[in-house]
This record gives C-alpha cells, structure tokens and sequence, in this order.
C-alpha cells in the first residue's frame, strides 16, 4: 500500500461505521408507575430557563436555610450552586426519614459468604451508628469542620457509614477504592494533607480473607516520607471484637473502631449547617500517569443532582429495593449507592464480594433473596456474568423493573444479552453516560418517556445540554459524524475545582474551547468531556470512549470502541479489547485481543471469523492486524480491562508493574504468545 492510496479525512472527524439499533420501548406497566412521565420536562429545562430550572432538583432536599443566588458564575468556571444554602447530606440521607421510615432498610450488607447472615440496617440503626463514629472522630480523633479524611475500606456497611458520619461533622472525606495500592493510598492522604486514615483489618474476596489493615502501614509510611504524617489510623473489624489480620497495631496510632466507639455510646451530634457550596468530599481520579486529580464535590449543589438523578433516571422510590454493584471506592458508589438512594429513603444493597463468586449464580440469588427491583452495573461486569454463566439468569425468580448499565459504552450484543437474559424482557435500561467530574448522568434515556436504543447513551438528560466538537473547535451539527462531546452549561453535580489546583481544573476541563478566559459569564464556559462521540439523526449520543482511544488507520480515525462492538458480534466472543499497533504507512493498525467463552476452543477458523465480523460491520479500513485469542484479558481489581498493558505488548513496549491486576499472571502467557 502506498501513501497515495491512504484516504484522509479530516483529523477532527473520526469515522464511525456503525449501525444505528432499532428501538425499544418501554412496557406500558413501567410508565404507569414512573417517577417522570411528563414530556413537557424538556420545555421545561430548556437553556431559556437556565439555571432556575434546577430549583425543582434542591426542593427534593431539606434546607435549614433557602440559597440567596440559583448559581454564582463569580468565580467561573469555579460555579457556586444554591450560594448562601445552609444543608446537610447525613441529615438529608437519615434524619429526615425517621419521622415515617426509622424502621425500613436502609442498607443491606450482602457479606461474600453465602453461610454468612445478610445484616439489615434499619434507617433508625443507621442513625445511632452515624452518630456515635461521628462523635468518635470528633471526640477522639479531633476531626472538626473543613478537615480532610482518608478512607480506604473494601464494600462494607462500615464504608458508607463512615461517610454520614464525616459528612454530619463537615468533614471532608476522600475514599479511596479498596483494590488500589498503598501507594495510591499515600498519594491521596498527601495532597489532601489527611491525618487521620480509616481502614478496615480485612475482606473477603473470591473465597479469600485478604489482610488490608497491611496497606494502611505501608501508606502511612510513603506518606510520612513525603511530609504527611499520619497521626491516628482508625481500624474497623471485618469481624467485630476479633482481629482478622496480622499485621501488628501499632500503639499510639492505631486503634480498633469497635473498641473506641463504646466510649461513644448513645452520642448523638447536631448536624453541621454546611453552605451549599461547602465541599462535601474528594474523588481522586485515577490516571495511569500524572499525580491523581482530587475532585472537589460541593454540597448542597451534588446532593440535589444525584437525588434528582436517582429519582428520574433510576426511577428509585422509597419502596424499591435498589442494588448499584459497583464500588463505593468510586464515584458510581458514591451518587448511586450512598448519597442517591438514601437521600430518597430507598433500600440500597451492599455487596462485598465479586459477582461470581462462589459462581455465576450467585448474583442472581441476592436479586432474588432481596427482592431487588433496580439493578445497576458496568459492562465489565455484564460481559464477565454473560461469559461465564449465561444460562443462571433464567433459574432465578428475581424480577427487575429498571436496569442502568454505567463506567463505559456497552455493545449493541451485550446490551441485548443483559436486556433478555437479565431483564427478562421486563426491565427498562439506562445506558447512562458521565464521569467522576460530572457528579451524575449527562446522557441518557429518561426511562418514562424515550425508547432505549442499545449501544446509544440517548439524550442529554432533563437539563444537559451536550454538543459536539471537532479538534479545531468547530461545533460539528451533521448526524453521523464524531468529535469531542461538551456540554453547553454548567450543573449542580459538577464538580468544583481541583483539589489545590484550580489551574489544571480550568487547563484541562474549560481552557481549550473558552473563547474568553475573563468571561464571569456561564455561557463562555463550556465543559469539555474528553470523550469522543456522535450524534444520531434522533438527537441520540454514542459515547465511542475516549479522545484518547482513538486508533488513526491510513487517515480514519477508528473509535475502538466500534471495532471492540464488531467482535462481541461474533457468538463464541466473551471480551474484546483493541490497542493501537505502529505501522509505517498507516500510522497506526489495531491489534484486537479476544477471550472467548467458557468452553470454547481457540483455533485460527475463528481468530478468521472475528476478523471477518469486524471488516464487514466496519469495514477493511478496520481490519485487525491480528486477532488474538487470549486466556484472559489482564484486568485491575475492579474489573476494567488493562489495554495498556495489551498495547505494550503488542508494541513491544514494557507492561510496567503488573502485580496490582487481579490476574498478573495472565500477563506473561499474552506476552509470549504475541512475541514469540
């Protein structure tokens, strides 16, 4: 092939070849008992209303004080929501329910052992918890307003009570996700300047009793030698009243939860009246390179957006019982398995373990045992339940009325697969697009009211207004066509600022596509997303992944995300993953890495037949340079394929340390199999 045959298209196009789906519509029984039916809702959050339109989202909450100003641009981008509000977030997720609901769920803790009792935690239960740690760290460990605390604990009831509790206090909290390393760990005490570590001695996870309280030494170790000293590390137990780890405490330091909390009995502490715009947490945005980014989430502003967004999207009501399986340790966890739900007075599952585990079953039998009537996942975790246990949802008699799929796109073939197999044809889906920044949902279908379309987030939700630009800043208004996905105005979920860092925040989310950096006017400040994207003639949005996941083939920019969709078509495909390979001529081809389901034998027949599934959904230009059928895909903890370390190997290039994944020893077979 020479240069001359390469078709360009513009640099700021990416090509996108895909298919639009055909539509499915919501069953008329789920619209009859929907939160938001009213089609009017989009007139209604038109950008001629902005920003009051938001005022119907903090009427959801309890205010001790009304805001002055609906959004204060003062100190754009750095917006301000419900300026002048005095709230709190544990009031507004436990008081306010006691009055009619102290004695419903609250939390359901699933532990991962199926011999283990599921522990029902009602609101009033969570209410006395909350306020006896909030009085020991108040008491004992002299936290008070405006202080920064790290938390890293595995998916425990524990997790979200700690929460309440910092957030009854305005102490700011940072968590950190249970699976990262010591050394993630020691990053974020650093920069949130955190004396005070709360962790837990152990969890359980694939069947096996891991000791975390290990990772709490080591962090407070890296963290003194870079000047942040550590001075209490409050552990709970995995197992009140036993040590389930051993790893020495450290005298003077370290002290169990359940001890100290005795001392705390029957404390209750008035909620901090918090201004609206006060931060309510810190969530560090993990990037594989660079220092994390510590995203600061108001109050007040955050709280309204997830509550709305849970009661519109999720059609949570008090009575549901609603299961989010991701992790508090990120962002999903915090909006839709904490603050969300409870602020609403639902049911929220907690689940410690992995969904599989002791088999493919098992998430099926807490849906069932529960009674949950809302699912929300990834489809990392969609794709995993589909490989290796296709047929278990079928033996359940759970029911779902909603499902929202999250963290990123979905496949038109596994979106299928999890609406018949899992939703049994019953359950609406919200393929629901956002970020760690944005707080909640950007895009989706608002399940009352549009068809689903799998592979398509859908719309900007009730409020959102999104639009699309190519790489010189051009606004791109043809259907069909890709660029950068923005969002015109700001919004209550988003977040505040960088922690200690309001440069980069204006750098990296604002400054390429303001037009004029001294505007205090909103409209100047469009939110640029970092994926890329394309609307559909319908207004829809497909999310292709990120700007950076884009593969240049001869000129084509190829959104991995497309090619990864073209494989899963194929039926023996459980997972597929496409990395970048240089190439002399076409700059780049894709290498497509596949591991197959349960059962299935690789052989070159369909190494050729994944291959050919790609060239005609996309098209030649897309043809993988090779297809390789893997053991496995190397993963991290929390289930998200590592293509980096795929497109090292591919490239010849060093995998880094592998140790952290959850399968590091998957790593060296790919490795020799592709450089052989």
């Amino acid at each position: 092939m020479s240069r001359k045959d390469v078709v360009e298209t513009t640099e700021a196009q990416i090509a996108v070849h895909w298919k639009e789906e055909e539509y499915y519509h919501p069953s008329p029984k789920f619209i009859g008992q929907a939160n938001l039916t009213d089609p009017a809702v989009f007139d209604r959050f038109s950008l001629d209303n902005f920003p009051d339109y938001y005022t119907d989202f903090a009427e959801m909450l309890t205010w001790y004080k009304y805001w002055d100003e609906v959004l204060d641009t003062s100190d754009a981008p750095c917006f301000k929501w419900f300026k002048g509000g005095l709230i709190n977030a544990s009031y507004n997720c436990i008081d306010r329910h006691l009055k009619d609901s102290k004695n419903k769920t609250a939390i359901h803790f699933v532990p991962e052992l199926e011999e283990e009792r599921i522990d029902h935690i009602t609101y009033q239960e969570l209410y006395v918890r909350v306020n006896e740690f909030a009085a020991l760290l108040r008491d004992f460990a002299g936290l008070k307003r405006g202080d920064r605390v790290t938390i890293h604990m595995p998916m425990s009831a524990e997790l979200p009570i700690t929460m309440l509790a910092c957030a009854r206090l305005g102490v700011i909290h940072s968590v950190v996700f249970g699976g990262f390393s010591a050394s993630a760990c020691a990053d974020r005490i650093v920069d949130s300047n955190s004396r005070v570590l709360i962790t837990m001695d152990a969890y359980y996870r694939a069947g096996k009793l891991l000791n975390h309280k290990q990772h709490a030494d080591e962090a407070v170790k890296i963290s003194e030698k870079q000047g942040q000293v550590v001075d209490k590390v409050l552990v709970w137990q995995r197992y009140p009243g036993k040590y389930a780890s051993d790893t020495p405490m450290q005298d003077g330091r370290d002290v169990f939860v359940n001890d100290e909390l005795k001392n705390h009995y029957g404390k209750r502490i008035t909620p901090e009246k918090m201004l609206s715009e006060d931060p309510l947490f810190l969530m560090y945005t993990s990037g594989t390179t660079g220092k994390p980014k510590g995203c600061q989430h108001g109050t007040g502003g955050y709280l309204a957006y997830v509550t709305a967004m849970s009661r519109y999207i999720q059609d949570i009501h008090p009575e549901d019982v609603y299961w989010c399986m991701a992790d508090i340790g990120w962002i999903t966890g915090h909006s839709f398995i904490v603050y969300g739900p409870l602020a609403l007075g639902a049911s929220s599952v907690i689940y410690e373990g992995v969904p599989t585990y002791p088999d493919p079953g098992r998430s099926w039998r807490i849906a069932q045992a529960l009674d949950v009537n809302i699912f929300h996942t990834a489809p990392t975790a969609i794709r995993a339940l589909r490989k290796l246990g296709p047929e278990e949802p079928a033996k359940y008699t759970y029911h779902f009325k909603h499902m929202t799929t999250v963290g990123e796109p979905i496949e038109p073939a596994v979106w299928k697969w999890y609406e018949s197999a899992v939703g049994k044809g019953e359950a609406v889906i919200v393929d629901t697009w956002w970020q760690t920044e944005t707080g909640g949902f950007l895009c989706s279908t608002t399940p009352g009211l549009n068809p689903m379309k799998p592979g398509s987030a859908g719309p900007g939700v009730p409020g959102i207004h999104p639009f699309i630009l190519d790489a010189e800043g051009n606004e791109i208004t043809q259907p069909g066509i890709a660029g950068n996905i923005c969002i015109r105005n700001p919004w209550p979920g988003q977040f505040q600022t960088i922690w200690g860092d309001r440069q980069r925040f204006v750098d990296t989310y604002f400054g390429p596509i303001c037009k004029n950096p001294e505007s205090k006017d909103w409209k100047d400040w469009p939110y640029l997303a970092g994926d890329a994207a394309m609307m559909a003639q319908d207004g829809y949005f497909r999310i292709l992944g990120r700007i950076d996941d884009v593969i240049n083939v001869s000129g084509h920019r190829l959104g991995t995300k497309e090619i990864e969709s073209a494989a899963l078509m194929v039926d023996e495909v459980a997972e597929a993953a496409v990395v970048p390979v240089s190439h002399e001529i076409k700059g780049k081809e894709p290498d497509l890495y596949v591991a197959l389901k349960t059962g299935i034998k690789p052989s070159e027949e369909l190494a050729k037949k994944v291959s050919d599934a790609v060239c005609e959904q996309i098209g030649k230009i897309a043809k993988p340079r090779r297809v390789w059928l893997v053991p496995d895909m190397p993963k991290t903890r929390s289930g998200k394929i590592m293509r980096r370390v795929l497109g090292a190997i591919s490239n010849k290039g060093d995998v880094g340390d592998v140790m952290t994944l959850a399968n590091p020893e998957v790593v060296e077979e790919i490795r020799n199999m592709v450089q052989k």
